[in-house]
């Protein structure tokens, strides 16, 4: 399956190989760009939404969770541009895709984000707060493997 993957995508890879990056943009672009997306905006918007969850303030809580309902769409968005673009990479450098620790936390992520978005679109399931605790307790998660994945590209960049 890994095989039929990266035929497919070594098209759209030799297509971006013809801009003719540098070699540094090849291998540690997706790093820089997603350690951005995972720690500035990632960060951001797990704080907003627990702060809409505990805040005393109800003023505070409504922002917060405003905030959180305008940002973690793009959030997702962004990560999962993200991996596409770090799955091309490895096509560009001629590296197996399913072999790495990092693709699969990246893909753990995607799921369990996409299966958090389901969650709002829905209303929360007419704002159940079951499907609310469900909701922040999978993001949180899905967050803390962000870190773990960050770790494991890091690893994965060094020995490439």
């Amino acid at each position: 399956m890994g095989e039929k993957l990266k035929e497919f995508l070594e098209p759209i890879a030799a297509w971006f190989a013809t801009f003719n990056f540098p070699e540094p943009i090849i291998h540690w672009g997706h790093p820089a760009m997603m350690a951005t997306v995972v720690f500035v905006l990632g960060s951001f918007v797990g704080f907003v939404g627990w702060r809409g969850r505990v805040a005393v303030d109800e003023g505070v809580a409504m922002e917060s969770r405003a905030s959180h309902r305008k940002l973690a769409p793009w959030m997702f968005l962004f990560i999962t541009l993200g991996y596409t673009g770090g799955v091309l990479s490895l096509v560009m450098q001629e590296k197996a895709i399913f072999n790495s620790p990092h693709f699969w936390t990246g893909s753990i992520v995607i799921i369990l984000l996409g299966f958090n978005g389901l969650i709002s679109f829905t209303g929360f399931g007419g704002n159940q707060s079951s499907l609310r605790n469900l909701h922040a307790y999978l993001g949180s998660i899905a967050l803390g493997i962000l870190i773990i994945h960050a770790i494991l590209g890091l690893k994965l960049g060094f020995s490439i």
